[in-house]
């Protein structure tokens, strides 16, 4: 089968909308790390957008920093890929071209630094995920017996980390006069650009103090908030795709029609307009992360623990059944009190949005991908607002289910049995405890003070309750607690 190419791509039926502008004469203004599935289907279509405006000055150099399979999958492409959005029977297809090129980092960084520190480079942004900052979650300091950062910390000739890459290009502006570019992560969680900017002035000290105080003082990390659900893509999503345009696309993401992009307005120099293209630039963007993290994120999380263990394949399946939907809406009650929302948003609407989200089975959402990474992502999304709620003396029992699904996933068996591997950076420490007697697993879970605050840890209502709910879910199951706990709740809710 013919691959999708700038050749082929002329032969692509109508049905395909194909941007306008002329490929050749974009310039590369973006140089984006972690070029994966959820790159291309939310910041790459706002760089099309402003492409398609006639601003050719935003094509992306994409590079991945660890796996060669992005830059496989996209340069005997051209660069080129299809956007598909699905929204229950009904399908679109975008033709996307902003991403000109598509670099392997541990193959040659010095070329990669060199891209980011050209002049027409303005914007450097990042996806990366939590692991890839090379922060301690619980001090914020770096993470010094890591050993890609331990060689950034003794040499950045090669860099192997995002902030070592960071530096080193900015490193390179400076000694060419040239401004910093603006360095944006879009990584879902809190206060990224705040960590992003922490990783680079620290490992910069450690090299240059003066490199240190001129990025402190010339350069920019906005925060940002980024939301579009981006179900990880599938052999069957490409041969179908292949029969309905004639060519293979190795690069395809599916997605749904929602996305959001709030954005601090705090930039270093030039930038493209992306407020004209939907993006919304803010002086706070915290407000709108609180919300989006507790309630999409928080409800995803403790989905995909409770579906995967229950042996629910989707988020549209789990949100199909009477237990599963007012698990989901009695979490939303416990962590809407927590929220401090901008005025701009109406958190009932919002609820509503995303339970629409929730039930498009066209997205075929899989719990187990949600449930990656989990240590890394529990305190933002549903510990720092239990550590409120308790503060307040108010009952943290739906939340502490959540986590308690959580608890049980590392013991590395579902309901029925069934292996799985716990996909997680504290894997091996997790596992060590989570086959205890319940009491023992809970305070031994809660001792890794990476993702437990000692105050959560102390607390003696709220350990309580976890062991309540892990010894729940193991005499049980998941379903089982599901329909007994928000089975008429969420009837009667709905009524």
């Amino acid at each position: 089968m013919t691959r999708l190419n700038e050749g082929s791509a002329r032969a692509l039926p109508p049905t395909v909308r194909r941007f306008t502008y002329d490929r050749a004469a974009v310039r590369t203004g973006i140089v984006h790390l972690g070029t994966g599935a959820f790159h291309r289907a939310h910041q790459a279509t706002y760089y099309e957008a402003t492409l398609e405006s006639g601003d050719l000055r935003w094509g992306v150099l994409g590079a991945s920093l660890r796996s060669a399979s992005v830059r496989d999958q996209m340069v005997p492409q051209d660069g080129l890929y299809s956007l598909v959005v699905r929204d229950g029977e009904d399908e679109r297809i975008q033709l996307v071209g902003a991403i000109r090129d598509v670099l392997v980092a541990p193959e040659d960084p010095t070329r990669l630094v060199a891209a980011m520190a050209a002049s027409d480079t303005h914007l450097v942004t990042l996806t990366v995920t939590e692991k890839g900052y090379k922060l301690d979650p619980a001090t914020g300091a770096l993470i010094e017996s890591d050993a890609d950062l331990a060689a950034d910390l003794a040499s950045l000739d090669r860099p192997r980390t995002a902030p070592g890459l960071i530096v080193a290009a900015l490193a390179a502006r400076r000694a060419a006069g040239l401004a910093p570019f603006t360095a944006i992560s879009c990584d879902n969680l809190p206060h990224n650009g705040t960590r992003l900017r922490a990783a680079a002035l620290a490992l910069a000290g450690r090299h240059d103090p003066d490199l240190a105080k001129w990025i402190e003082g010339e350069g920019a990390f906005p925060e940002t908030m980024v939301d579009r659900i981006v179900p990880a893509t599938e052999a069957e999503d490409i041969a179908a795709l292949t029969a309905k345009i004639g060519v293979e696309d190795r690069a395809m993401v599916k997605t749904e029609p929602f996305t959001q992009w709030v954005v601090q307005d705090w930039f270093a120099g030039e930038r493209p307009d992306l407020a004209a293209h939907g993006v919304q630039l803010t002086t706070a963007v915290a407000p709108w992360e609180e919300a989006k993290l507790r309630l999409l994120n928080g409800a995803h999380s403790g989905l995909a623990y409770l579906g995967a263990l229950a042996g629910i394949e989707f988020v549209h399946q789990f949100v199909a059944f009477d237990g599963g939907r007012g698990f989901v809406e009695a979490l939303w009650d416990q962590a809407e009190a927590t929220l401090t929302p901008p005025a701009e948003l109406d958190v009932a609407a919002y609820r509503a949005q995303l339970m629409a989200r929730f039930t498009n089975s066209a997205l075929r959402h899989r719990t187990l991908q949600i449930a990656m990474d989990g240590s890394q992502k529990l305190p933002q999304r549903l510990l720092h607002g239990i550590g409120q709620r308790l503060e307040r003396g108010e009952d943290v029992g739906v939340m502490a289910l959540a986590v308690a699904a959580w608890m049980r996933w590392q013991d590395g068996r579902d309901d029925a049995g069934m292996a799985h591997v716990v996909d997680d950076p504290l894997a091996a420490r997790t596992a060590a405890v989570a086959r205890l007697p319940t009491a023992e697993a809970v305070r031994g879970l809660m001792a890794i003070d990476a993702i437990f605050p000692p105050a959560l840890a102390a607390h003696d209502g709220f350990t309580a309750s976890l062991a309540r709910s892990l010894e729940d879910l193991r005499q049980k199951g998941a379903r089982a607690v599901m329909e007994e706990r928000f089975g008429t709740w969420g009837s009667s809710r709905r009524s």
